[in-house]
Protein backbone atom coordinates (compact mmCIF):
# COMPACT_ATOMS: atom_id res chain seq x y z
CA UNK A 1 0.00 0.00 0.00
CA UNK A 2 1.00 3.63 -0.57
CA UNK A 3 -0.29 6.95 0.69
CA UNK A 4 0.17 10.07 -1.80
CA UNK A 5 -0.21 13.32 -0.24
CA UNK A 6 0.74 17.63 -0.98
CA UNK A 7 4.78 17.87 0.05
CA UNK A 8 4.00 20.10 3.37
CA UNK A 9 5.44 23.96 3.69
CA UNK A 10 8.77 23.96 4.92
CA UNK A 11 9.13 20.10 3.22
CA UNK A 12 12.05 19.83 0.76
CA UNK A 13 11.05 18.43 -2.42
CA UNK A 14 12.71 15.60 -4.07
CA UNK A 15 15.56 16.39 -6.20
CA UNK A 16 16.90 13.69 -6.49
CA UNK A 17 13.71 11.24 -7.50
CA UNK A 18 12.40 14.34 -9.95
CA UNK A 19 15.82 14.80 -11.56
CA UNK A 20 15.13 11.47 -12.53
CA UNK A 21 12.62 12.15 -14.81
CA UNK A 22 13.56 15.95 -15.77
CA UNK A 23 17.24 16.49 -15.97
CA UNK A 24 17.12 19.96 -15.59
CA UNK A 25 17.09 21.50 -12.12
CA UNK A 26 15.84 24.84 -13.66
CA UNK A 27 12.73 23.78 -15.40
CA UNK A 28 12.13 21.73 -12.34
CA UNK A 29 12.41 24.48 -9.91
CA UNK A 30 10.28 26.63 -11.69
CA UNK A 31 7.54 24.68 -12.33
CA UNK A 32 7.71 23.64 -8.78
CA UNK A 33 7.17 27.47 -7.64
CA UNK A 34 4.15 27.08 -9.56
CA UNK A 35 2.93 23.78 -8.75
CA UNK A 36 1.51 21.27 -6.13
CA UNK A 37 4.15 18.30 -5.31
CA UNK A 38 2.79 15.31 -4.33
CA UNK A 39 4.78 12.44 -2.37
CA UNK A 40 4.34 8.64 -2.44
CA UNK A 41 5.23 7.24 0.62
CA UNK A 42 5.49 3.20 0.93
CA UNK A 43 3.09 3.17 4.40
CA UNK A 44 4.81 0.28 5.95
CA UNK A 45 8.08 2.38 6.13
CA UNK A 46 7.25 5.51 5.15
CA UNK A 47 10.12 5.51 2.69
CA UNK A 48 9.38 7.97 -0.57
CA UNK A 49 8.63 5.82 -3.50
CA UNK A 50 7.23 8.58 -6.15
CA UNK A 51 6.50 12.02 -6.77
CA UNK A 52 4.31 13.99 -9.19
CA UNK A 53 3.36 17.87 -9.90
CA UNK A 54 0.49 19.13 -11.14
CA UNK A 55 0.86 22.83 -12.63
CA UNK A 56 -2.16 24.66 -13.67
CA UNK A 57 -1.98 26.11 -17.33
CA UNK A 58 -4.65 27.77 -18.37
CA UNK A 59 -8.10 28.26 -16.58
CA UNK A 60 -9.60 24.92 -15.74
CA UNK A 61 -6.67 23.37 -17.83
CA UNK A 62 -4.13 21.37 -15.24
CA UNK A 63 -1.04 19.77 -16.33
CA UNK A 64 0.97 16.50 -15.00
CA UNK A 65 4.77 16.89 -14.99
CA UNK A 66 7.25 14.88 -13.92
CA UNK A 67 6.25 11.63 -12.25
CA UNK A 68 8.69 9.59 -11.26
CA UNK A 69 9.27 6.25 -9.22
CA UNK A 70 12.25 4.77 -7.18
CA UNK A 71 14.51 2.58 -9.08
CA UNK A 72 13.38 -0.39 -7.15
CA UNK A 73 10.02 0.24 -7.13
CA UNK A 74 9.12 0.60 -10.97
CA UNK A 75 7.40 -2.19 -12.81
CA UNK A 76 4.91 -2.37 -9.73
CA UNK A 77 1.97 -0.16 -10.83
CA UNK A 78 2.95 2.68 -8.24
CA UNK A 79 3.27 4.92 -11.42
CA UNK A 80 0.10 4.03 -12.52
CA UNK A 81 -1.45 4.62 -9.10
CA UNK A 82 0.50 8.06 -9.18
CA UNK A 83 -1.24 9.33 -12.51
CA UNK A 84 -4.73 7.75 -11.24
CA UNK A 85 -4.29 9.90 -8.03
CA UNK A 86 -3.42 12.65 -10.46
CA UNK A 87 -6.46 12.66 -12.32
CA UNK A 88 -8.89 12.69 -9.09
CA UNK A 89 -7.20 15.04 -7.41
CA UNK A 90 -7.46 17.57 -10.84
CA UNK A 91 -11.04 16.23 -10.85
CA UNK A 92 -11.76 17.28 -7.50
CA UNK A 93 -10.35 20.56 -7.79
CA UNK A 94 -13.10 21.24 -10.02
CA UNK A 95 -10.43 20.88 -13.31
CA UNK A 96 -11.98 20.19 -16.71
CA UNK A 97 -8.54 19.33 -18.93
CA UNK A 98 -5.92 17.31 -17.40
CA UNK A 99 -2.82 17.11 -20.36
CA UNK A 100 0.79 16.07 -20.08
CA UNK A 101 3.86 15.78 -22.08
CA UNK A 102 6.44 13.13 -22.45
CA UNK A 103 9.63 12.14 -24.73
CA UNK A 104 8.96 10.43 -27.92
CA UNK A 105 11.43 7.68 -26.70
CA UNK A 106 9.29 7.53 -23.31
CA UNK A 107 8.10 4.16 -24.91
CA UNK A 108 6.58 2.61 -21.12
CA UNK A 109 5.65 5.97 -20.00
CA UNK A 110 3.25 6.66 -23.45
CA UNK A 111 2.08 2.84 -23.31
CA UNK A 112 0.97 4.16 -19.35
CA UNK A 113 -0.73 7.11 -19.99
CA UNK A 114 -2.91 5.90 -22.56
CA UNK A 115 -3.78 2.75 -20.36
CA UNK A 116 -4.77 5.72 -17.65
CA UNK A 117 -7.26 7.27 -20.47
CA UNK A 118 -4.93 9.78 -21.88
CA UNK A 119 -5.25 10.34 -25.89
CA UNK A 120 -2.42 11.98 -27.93
CA UNK A 121 -3.18 15.52 -28.96
CA UNK A 122 -0.22 16.46 -30.64
CA UNK A 123 3.73 16.54 -30.78
CA UNK A 124 5.88 19.90 -29.83
CA UNK A 125 8.65 18.90 -32.27
CA UNK A 126 12.14 19.49 -31.19
CA UNK A 127 11.58 20.63 -27.53
CA UNK A 128 13.63 18.22 -25.98
CA UNK A 129 16.69 19.65 -28.48
CA UNK A 130 15.40 23.06 -27.88
CA UNK A 131 15.39 23.15 -24.41
CA UNK A 132 17.94 20.62 -22.92
CA UNK A 133 21.39 21.29 -23.20
CA UNK A 134 22.26 17.69 -23.37
CA UNK A 135 20.65 14.94 -25.41
CA UNK A 136 18.03 12.63 -23.60
CA UNK A 137 18.44 9.34 -24.75
CA UNK A 138 15.99 6.18 -23.85
CA UNK A 139 16.06 2.59 -24.93
CA UNK A 140 18.87 4.03 -27.24
CA UNK A 141 16.23 6.45 -29.03
CA UNK A 142 17.09 10.35 -29.13
CA UNK A 143 14.50 12.02 -26.80
CA UNK A 144 13.51 14.71 -29.53
CA UNK A 145 9.88 15.46 -29.52
CA UNK A 146 7.65 15.87 -26.76
CA UNK A 147 4.36 13.85 -27.16
CA UNK A 148 1.54 15.62 -25.94
CA UNK A 149 -1.60 13.73 -24.17
CA UNK A 150 -5.19 15.20 -22.92
CA UNK A 151 -7.69 13.66 -20.75
CA UNK A 152 -11.38 15.16 -20.53
CA UNK A 153 -12.15 14.69 -16.75
CA UNK A 154 -15.68 15.14 -17.35
CA UNK A 155 -15.90 12.51 -20.04
CA UNK A 156 -17.54 9.07 -18.59
CA UNK A 157 -15.21 6.66 -17.15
Amino acid sequence: MIHIHPLQPGQNPPMELLLSADPSPTIIKDYLSRGQCYIANQQQNQEMIGVYVLLPTRPKTIELVNVAVVESYQNKGIGKQLVQHAIRTARDQQYHTIELGTGNSSVSQLALYQKCGFRIIGVDMNFFVRHYEQPIYEHGIQCRDMIRLALDLHRQE
